[in-house]
């Protein structure tokens, strides 16, 4: 037995819980804005969202955080509309700066939906939110910022990558959307994998084993591809339905997990097997994809499912935002 056998063998054997055994081998990162969490299940990084932030700001024990976003923008003498987006952007930062109190690594801060097909837009919010940290004493090494998938958000990526803003590239949904962030230098990608699982779900009326999980199958061709090819772009599965499908990427670079599915991972014992490696993924069978513009946009429209969960994952993002500055507005 290799000595990494004997070790996860005595670590489980000693009682040693499903999340601590995957931290081993893959970085975990917690899916919320509530702060609670990120004690209780000691993540390395966090990730957020429009629809988590609304969740978060809407909870009692944040209200706190809504007053000082509304009272510090009212300085600005925006109008109401203006004043209710600046809030917005504010509340992210602000919650992104209590976050990193908390863990020790990065936090990952959203741009707004609308922007998804708007790389100057994209730029400008993007380094309007580092701006935003540093003012409150954060470095830029210690944020990600998120942006759609779309090839307008890869392009804008790109250009804030050689500016040392790093990049989360989220609603990915396809190989080619992967390699075309890789490509761009994109510092991390957010796959999702419980979307795509849905779509599947729907399409066909089946169940899936998670060995069989469409959305497991997508990260572990993404991550085979880098690993083969030599990327340093990070793979961060996220949107997870379940367990099962988080154990079957253990030894991804990273995982974003939401509060429900971290506690199912620290209330059990079980052992926890490395699915995903470097060494394995290097003997992939995998060939390299050229691509550009025109032959990225012709292979997601070919993937109809990721064609249509992209869309609609920008589509549900601005309505959340859209809920958050109504629930801002009231607050005006």
């Amino acid at each position: 037995m290799s000595q990494a056998a004997t070790i996860e063998k005595s670590e489980t054997k000693a009682g040693v819980n499903q999340l601590d055994q995957l931290k081993r081998f893959t970085r975990v990162v917690a899916d919320t804005g509530d702060f609670a969490t990120l004690k209780q299940y000691e993540p390395e990084d966090a990730t957020t969202n429009p629809s988590l932030i609304l969740k978060a700001a809407q909870m009692p024990e944040y209200k706190h955080l809504v007053e000082k976003g509304v009272t510090e923008t009212k300085k600005l003498g925006l109008s109401r509309p203006a004043m209710a987006a600046r809030v917005v952007d504010q509340l992210l930062i602000l919650f992104g700066v209590e976050i990193l109190k908390i863990i020790p690594g990065r936090v990952s801060t959203e741009t707004d939906a609308a922007l998804s097909f708007d790389t100057q837009g994209l730029l400008t919010k993007a380094r309007q939110f580092i701006s935003m940290y540093e003012q409150n004493g954060i470095p830029r090494e210690r944020i990600l910022i998120k942006i759609a998938s779309t090839w307008e958000g890869i392009r804008a990526a790109e250009v804030l990558q050689k500016d040392g803003i790093n990049c989360n590239m989220t609603l990915l949904f396809s190989l080619p959307q992967a390699i075309a962030c890789a490509e761009a230098g994109a510092k991390l990608i957010s796959p999702f994998v419980g979307r795509i699982l849905d779509w599947h779900k729907k399409s066909t009326g089946k169940d899936y084993a998670p060995a069989e999980d469409p959305g497991v199958q997508s990260v572990r061709a993404i991550y085979a591809y880098y690993k083969k090819f030599g990327y340093k772009t990070e793979v961060m599965g996220a949107s997870f339905r379940n367990v099962g499908e988080i154990l079957e990427l253990a030894g991804c670079d990273l995982l974003t997990i939401s509060p429900q599915l971290l506690g199912e991972l620290k209330s059990s014992t079980a052992p926890v097997e490395r699915k995903l490696s470097p060494e394995i993924a290097k003997e992939s069978k995998l060939e390299r994809i050229t691509l550009d513009e025109k032959m990225f946009r012709w292979l997601l429209n070919e993937d109809a499912m990721a064609t249509e969960k992209t869309a609609e994952g920008i589509r549900n993002f601005h309505a959340d935002a859209m809920k958050l500055e109504k629930f801002i507005l009231e607050k005006l």
